[in-house]
């Protein structure tokens, strides 16, 4: 097996409520291509995910944000689940924390609901990505252009829908991992 990500550090950005299988499959994938991965929440400890709308396994987040620095980190993933980035994005500290992976031109993949906070953190204007539908009204409000695909790469920015794009998520990601920073782009 390949290990393109040895030697990163992926940050994973998630609080109560985030989707299970958002989380867990592609940290599982960036594992398996050799990064280290830090689980960072609002508060370090036990986290409960969701399986859609029922209560779902627990995990312990390594890290609280507010003591977390993008500058730590080569790359970040933003899982869905409606209650999870809905909360991350009325917290300073994780809008800080992934505002900032932009600024440093680092990648960043996000899923389902995960694209909130590409609206919070004022990073998604000028972008094409995907979402959950329900999103989409709110990503275009904030500048983007949203299509309806499995997976959208756009400057290291992966995006994508739903659970069921879950596999091409997860190869974008390592993928788009393995280039590292990418070159900010043009003023529009």
């Amino acid at each position: 097996m390949a290990k393109e990500l040895e030697g990163r550090r992926v940050a994973f950005l998630f609080t109560e409520g985030v989707e299970q299988v958002e989380l867990t499959e592609p940290l599982d994938a960036v594992r398996k291509a050799g990064a280290e991965a830090d689980l960072i929440s609002l508060e370090k400890g036990e986290v409960e995910m969701w399986q859609h709308f029922d209560k779902g396994d627990k995990i312990k987040a390594d890290r609280a944000v507010s003591d977390a620095s993008a500058g730590d980190y080569d790359a970040l993933v933003l899982p869905g689940g409606v209650a999870n980035p809905d909360q991350l994005r009325g917290d300073p500290d994780a809008v800080r924390f992934v505002r900032d992976f932009f600024k440093q031109d680092k990648p960043v993949g996000a899923i389902c609901h995960g694209s909130w906070m590409l609206v919070e953190a004022d990073v998604a204007r000028g972008r094409t990505v995907t979402s959950w539908p329900s999103v989409q009204t709110d990503l275009k409000n904030a500048g983007a252009k949203w299509v309806d695909q499995e997976v959208v790469v756009d400057n290291g920015l992966v995006t994508s829908r739903k659970p069921d794009d879950l596999p091409a998520f997860c190869a974008k990601i390592v993928e788009e991992f393995a280039e590292g920073k990418h070159k900010q782009r043009a003023a529009a």
